[in-house]
């Protein structure tokens, strides 16, 4: 990476059929205190790891699941807080293992109907991506 190529950060929008709302599905999110803010689980990679090796080790640290991908989700791009670009590459996720819980950096991992978390989330950059999650499985009106 050169001093001029963007930060490269993976996440998912990890899903289930919803526990209170027939028809619909819940998402994780994860709060993290050191920036006060509700996001989708994401990291930067480490090295020449690849984008979804990236996208399965981050949403694990973060919430504690083991992960499969599934469709590409739209990315977002933005300047770091040391002004820096930085790209992040989403992923639909479905849990295959491990236990939703908080880590290090995250102090709360939570499920939440889709809605619900629409409104929670900090970053207005995270809402499409957030949104593209119906039509990728199949659920868009």
């Amino acid at each position: 990476m050169s001093a001029g190529d963007p930060i490269r950060a993976s996440g998912g929008v990890i899903w289930r059929p919803s526990e209170w709302l027939p028809g619909k599905v819940d998402v994780v999110l994860v709060h993290r205190p050191s920036y006060d803010d509700w996001s989708l689980p994401k990291g930067k990679a480490e090295g020449e790891e690849s984008d979804e090796d990236t996208a399965r080790r981050e949403v694990h640290e973060e919430t504690g699941l083991e992960v499969e991908l599934g469709k590409e989700l739209p990315s977002t791009r933005y300047l770091d807080r040391y002004a820096k670009p930085k790209v992040v590459r989403y992923w639909t996720m479905t849990a295959t293992g491990g236990e939703l819980k908080p880590s290090q950096e995250v102090d709360i991992a939570r499920w939440l109907p889709f809605d619900r978390a629409r409104q929670m989330l900090s970053y207005e950059r995270d809402q499409p991506v957030l949104d593209a999650l119906p039509e990728a499985l199949g659920q868009a009106d």
